[in-house]
């Protein structure tokens, strides 16, 4: 990669990541929101990312109208995920609780249970959700490696305050998911609970099992159920 190139990324990962959705920790949300909305109608913002996940969804017939409305809703869907690190590191759960819809409830606290999540959308709000109970949820997380983000310094930096932002969010260590089973377990006997993210790629896991989620096929890393079934939880 040429010098130039690098700028170039680095130049685009700091605007995307950090500048845009960072005026989430500074401005009212209201008003963040609708500036987001007016940035996401223009051909700014994640590109690349955007008109991949265009073609996919236009491959599977799920654009219904005009193709630039549904990347104007992509990019402003991937910008508020990355904002929601600035809102999770600077707001409080009484913010929280003014502006986020809650349906159901976790386990009580004390029962083992493996909690499923994502990595985006509202997956960093349900860390802050149920961390704010006083749970004992630690996350299953993958290492991070500086070598996986070769040029990309921002990137590298940016995701691991996403990480410490998670430990923070839910109070307690979190767990590699390149542990032993025995450690996952033991904790699961412990009457502690297990925060996975299960929206792993396929090609990242050792095994998947295929499942239907909303309604649409997906793919769990076997691990997860082979650890449930052990550990006799649900």
């Amino acid at each position: 990669m040429s010098l130039l190139d690098r700028l170039r990324n680095e130049a685009r990962d700091l605007f995307e990541m950090v500048l845009v959705p960072g005026l989430a920790a500074v401005l009212p949300w209201q008003l963040c929101y609708r500036i987001f909305r007016r940035i996401a109608r223009w051909d700014l913002l994640y590109t690349p990312e955007c008109q991949a996940a265009l073609q996919h969804a236009t491959e599977r017939g799920w654009v219904r109208g005009d193709p630039a409305a549904w990347l104007a809703a992509c990019r402003l869907v991937t910008l508020v995920d990355n904002a929601d690190y600035f809102l999770s590191r600077f707001r409080s759960n009484r913010w929280m609780g003014r502006h986020l819809d809650v349906t159901g409830a976790w386990p009580a606290p004390g029962e083992a249970a493996i909690l499923c999540t994502f990595h985006w959308g509202a997956g960093m709000w349900a860390l802050r959700h149920a961390g704010s109970r006083g749970d004992t949820a630690h996350a299953l997380v993958a290492p991070h490696l500086r070598a996986n983000f070769p040029g990309r310094a921002v990137r590298y930096f940016y995701y691991g305050a996403r990480n410490r932002e998670n430990t923070r969010a839910l109070g307690t260590e979190p767990i590699e998911a390149t542990a032993l089973p025995r450690t996952i377990l033991r904790a699961l006997r412990s009457n502690q609970q297990i925060m996975a993210a299960v929206d792993v790629p396929s090609d990242q896991a050792a095994a998947s099992e295929p499942i239907t989620l909303i309604g649409m096929p997906a793919r769990v890393p076997r691990g997860l159920f082979r650890i449930a079934a052990q550990a006799q939880v649900q």
